[in-house]
């Protein structure tokens, strides 16, 4: 059934994100690309994934990775062309799948001919598609600037790195005599032009976007309020012509984002969130050492949670590009717990490529297109054990990045031959959520342990099932519902007289009797 406020393929959805640059070459030039990934969308399908996320793939001068802009129109010549972006969209449908595309509306790079044109001392269309100030001397609180780069006379603020000079949406709160409101027309253009930019690639085929950095469009806005503002504008745009396209925010705050009208907050690696808690700290809690610890994320989840009314389109990541490898502080067994409380939890999971294989994070490689600790997450997928792990024919010395030495082990390959593998243990993961609406993307959730184990409800108008994390090297036991055993991992459990005896780094997830 459809529900009211999203399009209905979402509530099933499971994403595998693409770094295209790292994902299969095809043309042996040792750079990923689009015909790349379309000889590799049935391994996609395969694992159990019904939707992609491919990073920026547009035109750029990548000092950031494609995250600074040259033609939001134009796809990136060394990935291909707009022709085989538009194969891609088609090859995707054909299989019952859907894919978004990245949007960075916040900045551009300084490279782009709309920068160039704001540069100029007279005034032209593009004089107020960038946030200036008025004198190159006038001190910035709280931004960076580019400064004394060009003939006018002003600073450009910038939105991340020193070359993507932040795109002009306005001010929420007007401070200085440069910073424009909302609806001044340099503002308006921008949000018109972005508009034009999305209708451009769904009219293409794309199903629609994950938004970059989606909170920092409208300045001087702390509450979030233009933000929210701006964006309800877009999706009142989406719905009257496309309303079908799906929108993910990079912001998260669901609260906020919900609000502004996308369909599902992707949760941050930074900031209040504590989801490193899980995977990625000194003691994470999905290590064997059990000295971690959740509270502080099942705190701020609920606390989240109960602001999007309980809606529970919260995406967790297994990763992304912006960050350290599973693998770095989880071995392998503590991988497939961690991919039980991901493959189990409300919203739509994303899975990194290379993370259903247990892909290594390389630590010793130096800064590529602009990526510095994050390098060594984003080195060429592991298809098999041949020359370049079967990336690529290309001469090792042209390879975007090396590939990991422990491809020869870690592959797609011999994981998919291995019973006991990561990846095969995600298949049936998967499966179980695609059979079982209480686990699917917006089944309710609530919390009834968070220290050791993991203890949580998903349910349904149809179904309730208690799912029991011990990562743990030590056996733990806790009260439950009766209910019959659908999935076991590790040692498993025993449940009698209401109580769940689980062993260490093990999970079972409980179908409880109605």
């Amino acid at each position: 059934m459809k529900t009211k406020d999203r399009p209905e393929w979402l509530d099933d959805a499971l994403f595998y994100e693409i770094y295209p640059q790292s994902f299969m070459d095809s043309n042996n030039d040792g750079i990923g690309d689009i015909q790349g990934i379309i000889k590799k969308l049935d391994y996609i399908k395969d694992l159990g994934c019904n939707a992609i996320w491919l990073n920026p793939c547009f035109e750029s001068p990548f000092y950031d990775a494609g995250y600074d802009v040259t033609d939001y129109y134009k796809v990136a010549k060394r990935y291909g062309s707009n022709e085989d972006l538009k194969q891609l969209f088609d090859q995707v449908h054909k299989r019952n799948m859907h894919i978004i595309l990245d949007l960075v509306p916040g900045h551009t790079s300084v490279e782009h001919e709309w920068f160039k044109e704001s540069m100029k001392a007279e005034r032209n269309i593009y004089t107020d598609r960038y946030v200036w100030t008025d004198k190159v001397w006038e001190p910035i609180s709280g931004y960076e600037a580019i400064r004394g780069y060009s003939e006018r006379n002003g600073a450009a603020i910038v939105n991340f790195f020193s070359h993507q000079p932040a795109l002009n949406y306005g001010y929420y709160k007007v401070r200085k005599s440069w910073q424009q409101p909302m609806d001044a027309e340099g503002p308006k253009e921008t949000l018109k032009e972005m508009m034009k930019i999305m209708k451009f690639w769904l009219d293409m085929g794309c199903d629609g976007f994950r938004v970059d950095m989606a909170g920092s469009l409208v300045k001087n806005d702390k509450e979030g309020q233009g933000n929210i503002k701006l964006w309800q504008q877009v999706r009142s745009f989406l719905i009257k012509e496309y309303p079908e396209a799906v929108m993910i925010s990079e912001w998260g705050e669901p609260d906020k984002s919900l609000k502004g009208g996308f369909h599902m907050d992707f949760l941050l690696h930074f900031g209040p969130s504590h989801y490193n808690d899980l995977f990625r700290c000194k003691n994470p809690y999905f290590s064997s050492k059990g000295k971690g610890n959740c509270k502080k994320f099942v705190r701020k989840y609920v606390e989240n949670y109960e602001k999007t009314n309980k809606k529970g389109l919260i995406c967790i990541p297994s990763g992304n590009h912006d960050m350290v490898r599973l693998s770095k502080n989880l071995g392998k067994d503590q991988q497939k717990l961690a991919f039980a409380f991901l493959l189990s939890m409300p919203g739509a999971p994303f899975i990194y490529y290379g993370d259903e294989i247990g892909m290594e994070y390389n630590e010793e490689l130096p800064s590529k297109e602009g990526a510095y600790e994050r390098t060594g997450s984003r080195t060429p997928m592991q298809w098999d054990d041949s020359k370049n792990a079967g990336f690529s024919e290309a001469d090792k010395s042209m390879l975007y990045l090396p590939v990991n030495k422990s491809a020869k082990k870690v592959n797609v390959k011999s994981s998919l031959k291995d019973p006991d593998s990561l990846i095969n243990e995600i298949k049936k993961l998967i499966k179980l959520r695609k059979k079982h609406e209480a686990l699917l993307n917006n089944g309710n959730i609530e919390f009834i342990n968070a220290a050791y184990p993991l203890c949580y409800e998903r349910y349904s108008r149809e179904e309730s099932i208690t799912v029991v994390i011990n990562p743990a090297d030590k056996e733990e036991s806790i009260k439950v519902k009766k209910g019959e055993i659908i999935y076991s991992l590790g040692k498993g459990a025993m449940i009698k007289d209401g109580k769940c005896t689980i062993n260490g780094k093990s999970a079972v997830f409980i179908k409880n009797e109605s």
